[in-house]
């Protein structure tokens, strides 16, 4: 949840013209990259009550070599990871700093509240990841921070680029 907090407070620093600018089409603004991480960050919160109510998995439901890798390391490597087109939509490009940060404090909200339901689920208890395979609450609630330390290297060349741009 630290990561959120750090998303949050860093929020202060950007004008709004600074939150959407895009340095090309192909580039996400900062306010993008924020509207990303909130509603993923919500979808693998949505998979912790349904890691509660799965059947026991047995040890055939893995996750993917990218997945073991990923849980092995403790994160992403530092590379760009481009999704397929069907799965990578624009992010909203449209939030004031305001909605931004009133969204942040409603997944804070959420984490903070949710994280009883890791208590609840076995290991055993897994849902799917498309790129992942199958994790179990407490993997889908770490997968979080990994994904939001993930995109500070993002965030640090979106900067760079307003910097750069005069913006």
């Amino acid at each position: 949840m630290k990561i959120f907090l750090q998303y949050r407070q860093d929020l202060e620093q950007y004008t709004t013209r600074q939150l959407s600018y895009k340095h090309d089409p192909e580039t996400w603004s900062i306010g993008q990259m924020l509207d990303h991480l909130i509603v993923v960050s919500h979808e693998y919160l949505d998979e912790l009550p349904a890691c509660i109510q799965a059947e026991k998995k047995d040890d055939s439901y893995k996750k993917t070599v990218f997945g073991e890798q990923l849980f092995q390391q403790g994160g992403f490597p530092p590379i760009k990871i481009q999704l397929p087109p069907e799965l990578n939509a624009p992010p909203n490009n449209t939030n004031t700093r305001e909605e931004l940060e009133n969204r942040l404090d409603e997944l804070l909200s959420r984490m903070s509240t949710s994280e009883h339901l890791l208590s609840k689920a076995t290991a055993e208890q897994k849902t799917h990841h498309g790129g992942f395979g199958w994790l179990n609450a407490r993997e889908w609630y770490d997968l979080i921070d990994m994904h939001a330390r993930h995109h500070l290297r993002q965030q640090a060349e979106l900067e760079q680029f307003i910097h750069d741009d005069g913006v």
